[in-house]
């Protein structure tokens, strides 16, 4: 059951793997990027644990709004302001519950892609976050009953498939655009970014 203990408990998760993986997603973003990828997540997911470990909140839409202006202030990236519009997304589907289980956790991170898609243009196949949050909350909402351990578990092999398909696919957003024929066969930053957060609540879940 989705509750603000829960959300404290994953993101501060979350924020230990974008620390430990800072390094990385610098090297991954110099190659089609500017380079800040891994600072900008570092920062902007540490702040948002910091946020939810004092959020006097209990309204799962309202503390996820908050979450989504913290995030953008704390990491000004396109990336951070993907994010940003995700947690929107997620916040508007789960105004007024304190609580949410499974089932409405995957709507939710659904209506957050959806806005994403509609913000950005983007969609599957292009080389984005996109491509690991699709096949991860497809997961999700495929297991509605099974536990949030295996769904999860689930779902971060579905991200992680997604992300690593990005190898295959040419740029066509951002940055990574200008360099064409030579995005192809680099994983994509962005991509691995959100293998990670599925990740780390799968590894906190377990």
């Amino acid at each position: 059951m989705l509750e603000l203990t829960c959300l404290q408990a994953a993101f501060r998760r979350i924020s230990e793997v974008m620390n430990l993986n800072q390094d990385y997603l610098i090297e991954l973003d110099q190659k089609n990027g500017d380079g800040d990828l891994g600072l900008s997540m570092n920062s902007g997911y540490k702040a948002l644990a910091a946020y939810l470990d004092g959020c006097p909140e209990t309204d799962l839409g309202r503390i996820l709004a908050k979450a989504s202006a913290v995030f953008n202030e704390a990491a000004p990236s396109t990336l951070g302001t993907i994010t940003s519009v995700f947690l929107m997304g997620m916040a508007r589907a789960l105004k007024g519950k304190a609580r949410a289980g499974l089932p409405e956790l995957g709507a939710a991170m659904e209506a957050g892609l959806r806005l994403v898609m509609e913000k950005t243009g983007a969609k599957p196949g292009e080389k984005t976050i996109v491509d690991a949050l699709a096949p991860g909350i497809a997961e999700l909402v495929a297991r509605p009953g099974e536990t949030p351990a295996m769904a999860f578990a689930q779902a971060a092999q579905a991200a992680a498939a997604g992300s690593e398909a990005t190898r295959a696919m040419r740029a066509v957003h951002g940055r990574a655009a200008y360099y064409g024929d030579r995005s192809l066969g680099v994983l994509d930053g962005g991509s691995v970014v959100g293998a990670l957060v599925f990740q780390a609540i799968a590894d906190h879940l377990a």
